[in-house]
């Protein structure tokens, strides 16, 4: 099997079993992460078959949501430790499977935020390392009452320098700094108040909340959702006078497009003559 991320492809055994269940409900799809005896550890595999879910997502016409759920004791833990240990016997001591595990691993995480439908996290258990940065990466998320989060890798001496990225964009700097240098768990109240998670559901009941959350995103109409999704995201990257120009542009060619000129048709129609600008 050839390995588009670089070397260390023999540390990718093949799944006796796939490590995804994906179900369509209408107009949103549940991905489950379903290798509850490894934790669903973001080992090559599971990155892999993620990162081809979400791919074929992309091009799922009918899709207006997602939602990433998982089964067993953890959404997920993180990278698969023993594959990583497995890799330094090589004779670059791993340094070629770690490049390519980083790379393949983050090239997943960016197909998220470049997927036109909004993808929502259901945590109900535990998300730690990479499996944190998963949360992170995603658009929304919502935890059950006893989730909890970390970024550990600091205990083990390696810094969760790739959880990181989607960590600081998601909570302030002194949030992500006390996760990031504790290692510390934190409850789904505290991943609430930084900013982690959108919803926190009662227990065993996150799934359920993210799909009513889901459904009502997907009630929506879906070139508009697509047009915001990719303008947030691009307009955070800017300094102010740039980030207005560019969404005054985005609004335009928003302005120009069927949905809008028939909602607001529609909208002008039922209350009435239009406001002056």
């Amino acid at each position: 099997m050839s390995n588009p991320h670089g070397t260390g492809a023999q540390f990718q055994p093949e799944p006796m079993r796939p490590l995804l269940r994906i179900e369509d409900r209408g107009a949103v799809r549940i991905v489950t992460l379903d290798n509850p005896a490894r934790r669903n550890a973001l080992s090559m595999a599971m990155i892999g078959e993620l990162h081809h879910a979400l791919r074929e997502a992309g091009t799922a016409k009918h899709l207006r949501a997602l939602v990433i759920a998982a089964e067993g004791p953890a959404f997920s833990a993180g990278h698969d430790l023993k594959e990583i240990q497995a890799a330094r016997t090589e004779k670059d001591k791993g340094r070629g499977f770690f490049e390519g595990l980083m790379a393949a691993c983050s090239a997943m995480m960016m197909e998220i935020r470049a997927l036109p439908c909004p993808v929502i996290a259901a945590v109900e258990t535990v998300a730690t390392a990479a499996g944190c940065q998963l949360v992170a990466s995603c658009d929304l998320a919502v935890a059950g009452a006893s989730a909890r989060f970390a970024t550990p890798g600091v205990n083990i001496g390696l810094f969760c320098s790739t959880p990181m990225i989607a960590l600081t964009r998601n909570v302030s700097n002194k949030h992500a700094m006390e996760m990031l240098l504790t290692g510390e768990m934190i409850d789904a109240e505290t991943a609430h108040r930084f900013g982690l998670v959108n919803r926190i559901a009662p227990a065993g009941a996150a799934l359920d909340e993210a799909l009513r959350l889901a459904t009502l995103i997907a009630s929506k109409p879906a070139a508009t959702v697509k047009i915001g999704k990719e303008a947030f995201y691009r307009q955070t990257e800017m300094g102010l006078e740039d980030a207005y120009l560019y969404a005054s542009r985005v609004m335009v060619e928003n302005l120009l497009i069927r949905e809008a000129e028939e909602g607001i048709g529609a909208f002008t129609g039922r209350h009435g003559k239009a406001p002056a600008s």
